[in-house]
Protein backbone atom coordinates (compact mmCIF):
# COMPACT_ATOMS: atom_id res chain seq x y z
CA UNK A 1 0.00 0.00 0.00
CA UNK A 2 1.12 3.39 -0.49
CA UNK A 3 0.56 6.16 1.79
CA UNK A 4 -0.44 9.23 -1.20
CA UNK A 5 -3.62 10.66 -1.10
CA UNK A 6 -5.74 9.41 -3.99
CA UNK A 7 -6.34 9.64 -6.62
CA UNK A 8 -3.32 10.12 -7.78
CA UNK A 9 -1.05 9.45 -11.30
CA UNK A 10 1.67 7.71 -12.09
CA UNK A 11 3.81 8.17 -15.43
CA UNK A 12 4.00 5.58 -17.82
CA UNK A 13 5.64 6.03 -21.35
CA UNK A 14 2.57 4.91 -22.76
CA UNK A 15 0.05 7.23 -20.80
CA UNK A 16 -0.24 7.33 -17.43
CA UNK A 17 -2.54 5.70 -14.70
CA UNK A 18 -4.88 6.56 -12.53
CA UNK A 19 -5.08 5.11 -9.34
CA UNK A 20 -8.55 6.35 -7.62
CA UNK A 21 -9.13 3.07 -5.21
CA UNK A 22 -6.48 1.16 -3.57
CA UNK A 23 -7.40 -1.24 -0.88
CA UNK A 24 -5.60 -4.55 0.58
CA UNK A 25 -8.23 -6.06 -1.06
CA UNK A 26 -8.96 -4.37 -4.83
CA UNK A 27 -7.56 -1.74 -6.83
CA UNK A 28 -9.19 0.74 -9.09
CA UNK A 29 -7.16 2.23 -12.07
CA UNK A 30 -7.94 4.07 -15.28
CA UNK A 31 -5.11 3.70 -17.80
CA UNK A 32 -4.55 6.93 -20.36
CA UNK A 33 -3.26 5.09 -23.25
CA UNK A 34 -1.85 7.69 -26.16
CA UNK A 35 -2.94 6.65 -30.05
CA UNK A 36 -0.08 4.32 -31.30
CA UNK A 37 1.23 3.22 -27.98
CA UNK A 38 1.39 0.07 -26.81
CA UNK A 39 1.51 -1.75 -22.87
CA UNK A 40 4.34 -4.20 -22.33
CA UNK A 41 3.35 -8.22 -23.67
CA UNK A 42 2.55 -9.38 -19.90
CA UNK A 43 1.40 -11.55 -17.48
CA UNK A 44 0.26 -11.54 -13.76
CA UNK A 45 1.08 -14.11 -11.58
CA UNK A 46 -1.50 -13.31 -9.17
CA UNK A 47 -3.20 -10.08 -9.83
CA UNK A 48 -6.75 -10.90 -11.81
CA UNK A 49 -8.29 -8.00 -13.51
CA UNK A 50 -11.27 -6.71 -15.33
CA UNK A 51 -11.02 -3.63 -17.92
CA UNK A 52 -13.90 -2.22 -19.01
CA UNK A 53 -13.28 0.37 -22.43
CA UNK A 54 -14.50 4.06 -21.14
CA UNK A 55 -13.20 6.00 -24.48
CA UNK A 56 -11.36 4.93 -27.51
CA UNK A 57 -10.35 1.32 -29.32
CA UNK A 58 -7.91 -0.68 -28.37
CA UNK A 59 -6.06 -3.94 -29.69
CA UNK A 60 -6.27 -6.79 -27.72
CA UNK A 61 -3.70 -9.59 -27.69
CA UNK A 62 -4.55 -12.57 -25.83
CA UNK A 63 -2.04 -15.65 -25.94
CA UNK A 64 -4.06 -18.72 -27.02
CA UNK A 65 -1.73 -21.76 -27.19
CA UNK A 66 1.53 -20.43 -29.40
CA UNK A 67 0.06 -17.70 -31.01
CA UNK A 68 -1.00 -14.65 -30.05
CA UNK A 69 -4.99 -13.28 -31.49
CA UNK A 70 -5.39 -9.55 -31.92
CA UNK A 71 -9.04 -8.45 -31.53
CA UNK A 72 -10.40 -4.72 -31.93
CA UNK A 73 -12.15 -3.86 -28.52
CA UNK A 74 -14.05 -0.56 -28.71
CA UNK A 75 -15.88 1.50 -26.33
CA UNK A 76 -18.23 -0.17 -24.18
CA UNK A 77 -16.59 -3.50 -24.08
CA UNK A 78 -15.23 -5.10 -21.11
CA UNK A 79 -13.13 -8.22 -20.40
CA UNK A 80 -11.68 -10.35 -17.70
CA UNK A 81 -7.79 -11.15 -17.85
CA UNK A 82 -6.96 -14.10 -15.25
CA UNK A 83 -3.20 -15.13 -13.86
CA UNK A 84 -1.21 -16.16 -16.50
CA UNK A 85 -2.81 -15.24 -19.60
CA UNK A 86 -0.20 -13.54 -21.44
CA UNK A 87 -1.91 -9.90 -22.77
CA UNK A 88 -0.91 -6.97 -24.28
CA UNK A 89 -2.83 -3.58 -25.37
CA UNK A 90 -2.75 -0.99 -27.98
CA UNK A 91 -4.18 2.00 -27.87
CA UNK A 92 -6.05 2.86 -31.96
CA UNK A 93 -6.57 6.15 -30.86
CA UNK A 94 -6.62 7.93 -27.16
CA UNK A 95 -7.79 5.56 -24.81
CA UNK A 96 -9.21 5.39 -21.11
CA UNK A 97 -9.29 1.93 -19.51
CA UNK A 98 -11.25 1.48 -16.13
CA UNK A 99 -9.47 -1.86 -14.49
CA UNK A 100 -10.49 -3.24 -11.44
CA UNK A 101 -8.27 -5.82 -10.02
CA UNK A 102 -6.93 -7.58 -6.73
CA UNK A 103 -4.12 -5.55 -5.30
CA UNK A 104 -1.25 -6.89 -6.43
CA UNK A 105 -0.14 -4.02 -9.12
CA UNK A 106 3.70 -4.90 -9.10
CA UNK A 107 2.79 -8.18 -10.00
CA UNK A 108 4.19 -7.67 -13.79
CA UNK A 109 6.15 -10.08 -15.74
CA UNK A 110 7.21 -8.31 -18.95
CA UNK A 111 7.78 -10.78 -22.21
CA UNK A 112 8.52 -7.86 -24.07
CA UNK A 113 8.55 -4.08 -23.99
CA UNK A 114 8.97 -1.42 -26.48
CA UNK A 115 10.04 0.88 -24.37
CA UNK A 116 13.06 -1.52 -22.84
CA UNK A 117 11.54 -1.86 -19.35
CA UNK A 118 12.33 -5.43 -17.59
Amino acid sequence: MTDLPLPYRVEKPWGHELIWARTDRYVGKILHIEPGQVLSLQYHNKKDESIYVLTGEIVLRLQQGETLIERRIAQGAAFHIHPKLVHQFEAVVASDLLEASTPEIDDVVRLKDRYGRV
